[in-house]
């Protein structure tokens, strides 16, 4: 995931309660998400795709899946989302890195960037993580964007979940919501309790993520070079109302 430039600092789920990250969202709930990615992705490329490079990877869910068809190269920002991933995922590589700026001087079939996109709230941030991957991405791959929500889809909302696993847990409520529509952000305000042994603690966790609209993702992302469309419309996934994906194509004579 990816993070606004400045003091500002990441949210701290994917900080100092990295480690509860799992008992918040179980790899085993994104089986179906990773398989309509992965679909997706060999839909839209020009060219056999073997290699993935993932912006924003996290604790690596959907590559615990996308591992099994394609060489996986995992970004992110986060230090302590990417050693949780490591020990899910140790297969694959693992650098530390911010999707905005990021040069890894290789090319992939593909690049992917889920939910972290998201976290970018500025129109010249999303424009800088689009042409990181338009650099990455081999002539006739792709690229797929998977924002929560685009100004189209926003809704305010609130969701519940986590799990049980031994001696611990982890219960949470979600709320959505828009201070200001006027302008490219809006709010997921979080609520942890969590649980070790018979002790049972509270933390709150705010997120400030970016709204673009669909016009938006479609300049950013041909000015990028991409030919732009939309991949789909994803109603099965979080969020329930579902959102747009968007797809950009390297043009096979690009370099």
């Amino acid at each position: 995931m990816s993070n606004p430039e400045g003091e500002e600092k990441l949210p701290r789920l994917y900080r100092d309660l990295a480690e509860w990250f799992y008992l918040l969202t179980p790899p085993e709930h994104y089986a179906d998400e990773a398989a309509f990615y992965r679909e997706m992705t060999v839909r839209g490329c020009r060219r056999a795709v073997h290699t993935v490079l993932e912006l924003g990877s996290g604790g690596g869910n959907n590559a615990s899946y996308l591992k099994h068809h394609f060489e996986m190269t995992l970004v992110d920002i986060s230090e302590p989302m990417l050693e949780i991933s490591r020990g899910l995922n140790p297969e694959c590589e693992h650098i530390l890195g911010d999707m905005r700026k990021v040069r890894l001087n290789r090319q992939f079939d593909a690049v992917f960037i889920h939910d972290a996109v998201s976290y970018l709230t500025t129109q010249d941030d999303l424009a800088r993580t689009i042409e990181t991957a338009f650099v990455h991405c081999l002539p006739g791959g792709a690229a797929l964007f998977a924002p929560d929500y685009t100004r189209e889809t926003y809704q305010p909302s609130t969701h519940h979940g986590g799990k049980d696993e031994g001696d611990r847990g982890l219960r949470y409520l979600e709320w959505v919501w828009d201070p200001d529509p006027a302008d490219s952000t809006y709010i997921m305000d979080m609520v942890y309790l969590m649980r070790d042994g018979r002790n049972v603690t509270c933390q709150r966790d705010r997120h400030i993520m970016g709204l673009f609209s669909n016009d938006e993702w479609f300049k950013l992302i041909s000015a990028a070079g991409f030919t732009a469309r939309i991949a789909e419309y994803k109603a099965d996934y979080y969020p329930p109302m579902g959102t747009y994906i968007f797809l950009g194509i390297k043009p096979v004579n690009a370099e």
